[in-house]
């Protein structure tokens, strides 16, 4: 009678300890289900944010003036240059743009680097490359600041992408 109910309890627990298994072995494979769904559904959160953003900025970007609807002048003061960089450049986008302007040229549209030829707002190297903004980038800021723009867009992704590589190297 012993031997059976050792035997019996050791199939008892034999089939407890299979079953705890089995419950495991599902406990794991719903837990690493549910991982895998939270972490789809952030991938999906962020990519919606991505979309988002990117709509954001195309709108800001949409909102500003083109170059052209600037009625061009003999001279330009710095508040004018300014006044049509703030008209240009989207609204988030403007203090870096303005910081990269203030270091490189403080905001002299006529600036030229005596020892690189580097001309106007944004220090074009050379200076003439600004031409396929227009063909007045010598005498128009706001030629100037669509290349500018259209530069630190190309390049960096934005003007606080390009400002952010200035402060890292004091060049963009």
């Amino acid at each position: 009678a012993d031997a059976q109910a050792s035997a019996a309890d050791a199939a008892a627990k034999k089939s407890a300890e299979e079953s705890a298994r089995l419950q495991a072995a599902k406990d794991a494979k719903s837990k690493k289900a549910d991982a895998e769904a939270k972490a789809e559904a952030e991938r999906e959160a962020a990519e919606k944010a991505k979309k988002e953003k990117e709509a954001s900025e195309r709108a800001s970007r949409s909102s500003v003036r083109d170059a052209s609807s600037f009625s061009a002048q003999g001279s330009y003061t710095v508040a004018q240059v300014q006044a049509m960089a703030r008209q240009m450049v989207p609204a988030d986008q403007f203090q870096c743009f303005s910081n990269i302007v203030n270091h490189e040229s403080t905001w002299n549209y006529r600036a030229t680097n005596a020892s690189s030829g580097a001309y106007g707002l944004m220090q074009a190297l050379p200076g003439h490359k600004m031409a396929s903004a227009g063909a007045d980038w010598q005498s128009n800021p706001a030629t100037q600041i669509k290349w500018g723009l259209s530069y630190m867009d190309g390049r960096y992704g934005s003007p606080c992408g390009a400002w952010s590589f200035w402060q890292a190297n004091n060049w963009y």
